[in-house]
């Protein structure tokens, strides 16, 4: 089963330096729409290793020992998808080697990823920040007049930790009592269960100090769960969904997709809008690569904003990996700076750092190059 890429496990990537080589970035994309087959899957593959082994295994102006390196990773690889390879529902795959520094990471991706192979001494990351998170730790509580259950969203899937399902009287069960006083009497049942519910709620959203929350329920019920939920409760929801009554995880996670994802969308345009205003008054804010690859060095970033697609040729210090706008030496240590893609270095420095990417879609960023930054001071 596909995974969240954590935060955490990306600023690991991060600070990984190829020492005795170089490292293999690869990603592939698995999307039905695009791959439906095993075969096609494996055809994509074959090309992006071919790839690999005619750019940098078999060409250019490497050391021999490190193309030999490079072709013995290319081999793990192969014999890895042969053997150990299981698509279980995933959209993409990513996979980091390095083996001659002990470097094995192969992630499997809820989301398509586009083909891409990378050889350098630090893994390009800029592919995953899409994907960090991705409404990791949201609750989705799923409430009817018998269900009641939580889960929570951990590495892609929805874990349950509460279940306060309910089986309620039915008609055979109303013996000598009138329709009325029977019909009062399953409401006032369905009324505590909602209270019930709504409790077990109040305490996960306060014990994750305000998580997002999607509830799944019926239109007819939602103003009763209202009702039975803290105001902190209530301002944690970004969504209600329905699903059928006796909706599986899985389904349950289909449903509160988009809701989740409009919640992100929404986070970022705040993010954005909180950066023209620290612009506009010249304060903690970057714009342009010439501003933000620095302060990102410098771990200044707390949240580096990212056009969608933005790059550009920019240049690397090997030595301790200090990026900047234009060639030169590297203003710490005088080593002269190496090209690189401009947004590889402002992901893995801000992610070394402690800092977080977000994605920015459209043209909001535009009049800045495409790159811009909260800064932390």
């Amino acid at each position: 089963m596909a995974a969240t890429v954590t935060w955490e496990a990306l600023r690991e990537l991060a600070g990984f330096r190829a020492e005795s080589g170089c490292a293999l970035s690869i990603y592939l994309d698995l999307d039905p729409s695009d791959t439906p087959t095993p075969a096609g899957a494996e055809t994509r593959l074959r090309s992006l290793l071919a790839r690999a082994e005619k750019e940098f295994a078999h060409g250019g102006e490497r050391p021999r020992e490190e193309k030999m390196a490079v072709g013995r990773d290319l081999d793990r690889i192969r014999e890895w998808w042969g053997r150990e390879f299981d698509r279980d529902g995933a959209r993409g795959v990513a996979i980091f080697v390095s083996g001659g520094d002990g470097l094995w990471r192969v992630l499997m991706l809820p989301r398509a990823v586009r083909d891409d192979v990378h050889l350098s001494r630090r893994l390009r990351l800029t592919p995953l920040v899409d994907l960090a998170g991705d409404g990791e730790g949201a609750l989705v509580a799923v409430v009817n007049r018998e269900r009641g259950q939580v889960f929570r969203l951990r590495g892609g899937r929805l874990q349950e930790i509460v279940d306060r399902t309910e089986e309620q009287p039915g008609q055979h069960d109303q013996g000598g009592w009138s329709q009325a006083r029977f019909q009062r009497h399953i409401e006032k049942l369905v009324a505590e269960h909602l209270k019930a519910v709504g409790g077990e709620i109040d305490k996960r959203v306060r014990s994750t100090r305000g998580p997002e929350l999607v509830i799944v329920a019926p239109d007819e019920l939602r103003a009763e769960i209202e009702g039975a939920l803290s105001v902190e409760a209530r301002e944690s929801i970004v969504g209600w969904a329905n699903a059928r009554a006796n909706a599986s995880p899985l389904e349950l996670l289909e449903v509160a997709r988009p809701h989740l994802e409009r919640a992100r969308t929404a986070r970022i345009g705040e993010a954005v809008e909180r950066w023209r205003e620290e612009r506009g008054r010249h304060a903690r804010a970057s714009a342009g690569w010439a501003e933000t690859l620095p302060a990102a060095s410098d771990g200044r970033v707390d949240l580096l904003l990212l056009g969608e697609g933005a790059d550009r040729k920019a240049f690397r210090c090997p030595r301790c990996g200090r990026g900047e706008a234009e060639a030169g030496s590297c203003p710490l240590d005088g080593t002269q700076l190496e090209p690189d893609a401009g947004s590889d270095i402002a992901v893995q420095q801000t992610l070394v750092q402690g800092g977080s990417v977000a994605t920015v879609r459209g043209d909001q960023l535009d009049d800045a190059e495409g790159v811009g930054a909260l800064l932390r001071f």
